[in-house]
């Protein structure tokens, strides 16, 4: 198990970005949470196997079909154990 953090920039908000990346990530047991941030790009922690972790970053590189995905960051971190991969409604204060 490994944890990411990827960081999204382009054009991601509002073009279904989350409902898509959720969906991914449950069918590849990732868990985490992702939303987006109020200076419009998105956010996703991600935990899982390397090769799942490597699939989702391959897909955030072009995202559901409106998006236009500019540049893709990817950091690892320490597992904070999710149990669910979960959509976070709110910006970030």
């Amino acid at each position: 198990m490994k944890h990411i953090t990827i960081i999204i920039y382009g054009k991601v908000q509002g073009v279904s970005f989350r409902a898509a990346t959720k969906a991914i990530a449950n069918q590849l047991s990732i868990t985490g949470l992702i939303k987006n941030e109020k200076d419009g790009y998105v956010y996703i922690e991600a935990e899982g196997d390397k090769f799942s972790l490597d699939f989702l970053v391959d897909w955030c590189k072009t995202g559901p079909d409106r998006a236009i995905v500019e540049k893709v960051e990817v950091t690892e971190g320490e597992l904070k154990n999710y149990l669910n991969f979960e959509v976070v409604k709110r910006h970030s204060i």
